[in-house]
């Protein structure tokens, strides 16, 4: 039997809703863990997300850290090396320099703390100013990430949580149409730029939910965070199961 994959974003999402909405989730997915793939898709580092790993009843079986910029599989997450040799090749050695040339006459955009990945990350307040410095970064060959309403992300051309989790599907013989998609902000705008079954969360952002308009493989839950991932994945587990609707 092919398993479900769930490939969703944490904050806002998985670990979005109420928390009997949470505990509804992770229970059903707990008595069906050996029928489910669990990937965690986040903006998050992997240093970032260790509360969550040490406090959720669930362990993924891989994860997608940093924008898309880093993936880790196994028990002890570590690099997946199928994938590594992709966002090495997109991320050049200088890429952190020439990005700092660049960012240094904007100081308005605050450095993140905890930074991994191949990635440049800052929050920033003023959103003018943002597209600003964006403008200025991506004819120089990287793409700019702006998402729920203070994050900066500066990455590799072509890198995102949704390029790399195909590669990711790809390197570990993981079926797309058996995939799902869950996520609530800009910075999950490419997971279902994929054409995967995705679920846009209640509690979306607004300018995602706009991009999402007119997307087909998209359903747009009524609940939020955990809810809405739940709604969905029974809906499509069921029927990659061969279930009727």
């Amino acid at each position: 039997m092919q398993k479900t994959i769930l490939a969703t974003d944490l904050d806002g999402t998985f670990l979005g809703g109420s928390p009997a909405q949470r505990t509804a989730l992770y229970d059903w997915i707990q008595a069906r863990r050996d029928e489910i793939v669990l990937i965690y898709t986040s903006g998050r580092s992997l240093t970032a997300m260790q509360d969550v790993l040490d406090d959720l009843p669930l362990q993924p079986d891989h994860i997608i850290a940093d924008v898309g910029t880093s993936v880790y599989t196994g028990p002890q997450f570590l690099p997946l090396t199928a994938v590594e040799a992709w966002l090495d090749a997109a991320w050049g050695t200088d890429a952190r320099e020439r990005i700092q040339v660049v960012l240094q006459d904007h100081p308005h955009l605050k450095p993140q703390t905890v930074i991994e990945g191949r990635r440049v990350s800052c929050f920033y307040t003023d959103e003018a100013l943002a597209h600003t410095a964006r403008d200025l970064l991506m004819p120089m060959g990287f793409d700019v990430l702006l998402s729920a309403e203070k994050y900066f992300d500066v990455l590799p051309r072509g890198v995102q949580k949704g390029p790399t989790l195909l590669k990711t599907l790809e390197a570990l013989g993981l079926a797309p149409e058996r995939t799902l998609v869950a996520g609530d902000t800009l910075n999950d705008l490419s997971l279902f730029q994929t054409g995967l079954a995705g679920v846009a969360v209640a509690n979306s952002e607004p300018l995602l939910k706009q991009a999402l308009a007119g997307m087909a493989n998209v359903h747009h839950s009524e609940w939020e965070g955990a809810g809405g991932v739940l709604q969905a994945l029974q809906r499509f587990h069921g029927l990659t199961q061969g279930e009727k609707k």
